[in-house]
């Protein structure tokens, strides 16, 4: 079977499904759609690998010299494209549809008149970066609309969840950066949790959540020890 699929005379559709760069997106859209089947069967959250980055005050320049970290760049791009307000794995799912898609019609359309060779890897990373850089466009558009949907979400859930014990998840937690678990049931919740400045908590202590921070998403937590009065 494999022997077919690379063989000179197979299907143009899995010749471009397999070829430099369109091979990049079919293996990350493969590896989304495992996801989802695993998130229906009920063994994942669909939330379970969005991560926290440390707070941002006003706009983050990304130059290269600025001296921010990588999670600091991350969140600035992710908030130049409109990225955000929907769960990472929507975010992901939706840019590897998209730019398998295109990636794979400007295959489709250009790579016959190019010969076999390096020249198509030289074309290729253009071909690449255009997808990507295009898919990405498209889906911050695409999940204006469902942010209203998950924000109300949200909403609902933090009845729930205020007065309610998590595990701490993340190396530490201080006041700038910290992630959480709450067990719901299922895969479990995962939170964006901030303690009082000069206290910090490390992976694996027992919180509980006091209040909830609308503009960052955040919940303010203290120990479970200081919360029993212990």
């Amino acid at each position: 079977m494999f022997a077919i699929l690379l063989s000179d005379k197979m299907d143009p559709f899995y010749q471009n499904l397999t070829s430099f760069p369109t091979a990049i997106f079919s293996f990350l859209l493969i590896l989304c759609l495992l996801y989802w089947l695993v998130a229906v069967l009920g063994f994942v959250d669909i939330d379970m690998l969005d991560f926290d980055v440390p707070d941002m005050d006003g706009d983050l320049d990304i130059n290269a010299d600025s001296g921010h970290s990588t999670p600091d760049v991350l969140a600035a791009l992710m908030l130049k494209f409109g990225l955000q307000g929907v769960p990472v794995t929507i975010i992901v799912s939706l840019i590897a549809l998209f730019g398998w898609l295109i990636c794979y019609y400007l295959v489709h359309f250009l790579f016959g008149w190019v010969p076999d060779g390096i020249m198509r890897y030289l074309l290729g990373l253009p071909v690449l970066f255009a997808s990507l850089y295009v898919a990405v466009i498209i889906t911050g558009q695409l999940i204006k609309p469902m942010r209203p949907f998950f924000q109300n979400a949200r909403q609902q859930s933090v009845k729930f969840i205020i007065g309610q014990t998590a595990i701490v998840r993340s190396s530490v937690v201080n006041s700038n950066f910290g992630e959480a678990v709450l067990s719901d049931g299922g895969a479990g919740l995962l939170l964006k949790v901030r303690c009082e400045p000069g206290i910090e908590f490390v992976k694996g202590d027992r919180v509980v959540l006091l209040e909830h921070e609308v503009a960052s998403n955040t919940y303010k937590v203290i120990s479970e020890a200081e919360f029993s009065g212990q």
